[in-house]
């Protein structure tokens, strides 16, 4: 979607440390980067740096853009462009910043702002994993097409959008997030402590017996690969607990929602250490009262990286079914299933489509509105 579009959207990669500022054109980026100073602590410094990058990427180019469209941490109320509460990385705006119209006043262009987990769902729904299986199931001849999905991203945090029907679920409270479900060993922590870069360094410290390691998630990784010293039984029990971790707050918010669920994020370099223990999760049995014991989930899991795997997700289980009192059968497939699949745009980059989409079809929205007027 959009990748004919010649509109541009002015785009931000909104890190604690700096402001990465680029402009998009039918789902291409069409300047070179620029990349400032975030001055997270200054308000004045921040925004003054925020709309300083906008007007550098503008005067690059040709055509006056439509939109800025771009992720930036919560709590927020999205919608309305206002940002504030408890930010670790933007302690300046902890007071509450009105964010979105400040740039739209300043910049004379509509600014749409959003979770990057809600834009990273939604970038792979529109140009990522969605269509891509989509795709792959009709050249296997499947009828089964899928318009869900949760797309998780495993780096600082446990981040978390929702696409239903091929539409954004914002929620009504901008707090579509599952990081604050119960962590399934430690019920009395939240689950993101369980995900998250931290939860690897912790939990390989508590495993090894190296409380004050210095590993980040990457040396803890080349330790599970045997590519550097150190526990390496410990480096890959630590991407282990993290997949069960993961995959019991993925069971619970896939029961709900009932599509394919894709990952991204820099953590997934670990997806062979990660990936079984989450699909056992999201596998695995619970009982009844009467102790009969039935499955988690009433889909079917499947691997989707896997070529096996994916091959009988696509063959379903489809069967000719008689219609009572004729002759006539209709085609009938009884397994329900949903997939995993690890990213294959990556997690910047399916933000970027995500953020980029989303202003596109907000503009169209209000066009057709108008219209209808």
């Amino acid at each position: 979607m959009y990748r004919y579009d010649k509109r541009i959207v002015i785009t931000l990669d909104a890190g604690g440390t700096n402001f990465v500022f680029g402009a998009m054109q039918a789902n291409e980026f069409i300047v070179d980067p620029i990349t400032m100073s975030a001055s997270a602590d200054d308000l004045d410094r921040c925004l003054a740096t925020m709309v300083d990058g906008f007007r550098q990427v503008i005067s690059q180019l040709d055509e006056r853009p439509v939109a800025i469209s771009f992720a930036f941490p919560g709590p927020a109320d999205y919608a309305k462009g206002i940002i504030g509460g408890y930010l670790l990385n933007f302690p300046s705006f902890r007071n509450g910043v009105a964010l979105g119209p400040f740039l739209e006043r300043e910049l004379d262009l509509p600014v749409y702002i959003n979770n990057d987990g809600d834009l990273f769902a939604y970038g792979e729904a529109l140009c990522g994993i969605l269509p891509e299986i989509n795709a792959k199931l009709e050249a296997k001849g499947s009828p089964k097409r899928y318009k869900n999905l949760l797309g998780y991203t495993f780096g600082t945090g446990f981040g978390m959008g929702m696409v239903v029907d091929g539409a954004l679920n914002r929620g009504d409270n901008s707090c579509v997030e599952t990081y604050c479900l119960r962590h399934k060993k430690n019920p009395c922590m939240m689950v993101e402590e369980g995900v998250s870069a931290r939860a690897i360094r912790r939990v390989y410290g508590e495993l090894s017996g190296d409380r004050h390691h210095l590993f980040n998630p990457k040396e803890i990784y080349e330790i599970a690969e045997g590519e550097r010293s150190g526990d390496a039984d410990a480096a890959r029990r630590s991407f282990a607990e993290m997949g069960e971790v993961a995959g019991d707050a993925m069971a619970t918010a896939v029961t709900l929602v009932d599509g394919l669920i894709v990952i991204g994020g820099g953590i997934t370099a670990a997806r062979k250490w990660f990936m079984p223990s989450l699909l056992n999760e999201l596998r695995s049995k619970i009982s009844t009262g009467s102790g009969d014991e039935v499955d988690r989930l009433q889909m079917k899991v499947y691997n989707l990286d896997s070529h096996e795997e994916f091959s009988e997700f696509a063959n379903g289980d489809m069967r000719p079914l008689k219609i009572y009192g004729s002759d006539e059968t209709i085609a009938y497939d009884p397994q329900k299933r949903i997939g995993v699949a690890i990213s294959k745009l990556g997690a910047s980059r399916a933000i970027s489509l995500g953020a980029y989409a989303f202003a596109l079809s907000e503009l169209d929205k209000k066009e057709k509105a108008g219209e209808a007027v």
